[in-house]
């Protein structure tokens, strides 16, 4: 189901807890809402739709990859940029990796380890500190 963007920093700001197959509706809706906002978004948190719960969801190309309790591991090459954020108005700067290691679950809780780079790696980054309660 399309879900609401989420708006309420307060919210926005709370840690997000693991997520278990009891989640599974949340990954519908993640699919969802970023489908219908692809115009728009290339990635998605579930603290964004309303969830406080540690999955994220990003566009790679032309598919788009769930991520179920994700963990970055590994950092490589800092760089500075500016995002922005459906939940959030405006631009800000931030920090990122060039490459990254991230440990995480797919949708069939199979444990993954994957690397990313560039943009891909700058999106992964984002949606991971939204389930921080970091806002960037």
């Amino acid at each position: 189901m399309v879900r609401e963007i989420v708006h309420d920093v307060l919210f926005l700001k709370q840690k997000s807890t693991k997520a278990d197959k009891n989640d599974m509706q949340i990954v519908t809706d993640l699919k969802d809402t970023l489908k219908a906002n692809h115009d728009r978004c290339v990635g998605m948190a579930a603290n964004m739709i309303g969830y406080n719960k540690r999955i994220i969801i990003f566009t790679a190309g032309i598919m788009d990859i769930v991520m179920i309790n994700p963990v970055i591991v590994k950092k490589a090459q800092p760089y500075e940029t500016e995002e922005g954020c459906l939940s959030l108005t405006g631009v800000r700067k931030t920090k990122r990796w060039e490459k990254i290691t991230v440990e995480y679950q797919d949708t069939d809780f199979n444990k993954k380890r994957g690397e990313f780079t560039g943009f891909v790696a700058q999106i992964i980054q984002h949606e991971c500190d939204h389930l921080e309660g970091i806002i960037i």
